[in-house]
């Protein structure tokens, strides 16, 4: 990896870097680099090549495998929510949010922000806790899971010619 000045510090929010701890992971500059794509932009999402890209143009030459290294690893210790993009068949990965726990999720197929549906009612938010008490029942052990409801935001839709 060859670096050139990255334009942005990263500040580490306190429960992401215990995350990091936790998981043994070490804050190198690739490090805090993603962390800052994901850290700026809290709802939205980005594939690998959307997240190289974006590296490469704030000038951290990083190399492809590293970065998916990085990506995994920061879903495995939950920093990241990785999920399928079934439209271009590969991986986004967008900031999870730990504290909140399970939670619907929106996610616009255009611009693919994703918003928490912290508002459903608590039955909905209850069938996440259920499913995790069932697996745990027959003593597997859950680490999420990913409700989404797929479609258009707002904006993208305010966005669209009228016919």
């Amino acid at each position: 990896m060859s670096a050139r000045p990255v334009k942005e510090p990263v500040a580490v929010p306190p429960d992401i870097q215990s995350r990091l701890e936790v998981a043994g992971l070490r804050r190198t500059l690739a490090m805090r680099a993603v962390l800052g794509l994901f850290l700026a932009n809290p709802q939205g999402s980005l594939s690998h090549a959307q997240a190289l890209a974006s590296l490469t143009a704030r000038g951290l030459d990083l190399n492809r495998v590293t970065l998916y290294r990085l990506l995994d690893r920061l879903a495995g210790c939950g920093v990241l929510q990785r999920h399928a993009d079934d439209g271009a068949r590969t991986w986004r990965f967008g900031l999870a949010d730990a504290e909140q726990g399970p939670a619907p999720r929106f996610e616009c197929d255009a611009c693919h922000r994703q918003f928490r549906l912290t508002e459903a009612s608590e039955p909905t938010r209850a069938v996440a806790s259920d499913l995790f008490r069932t697996l745990a029942s027959l003593g597997h052990q859950g680490q999420r899971v990913d409700l989404s409801i797929h479609g258009t935001c707002s904006s993208c839709v305010a966005q669209e010619p009228q016919a």
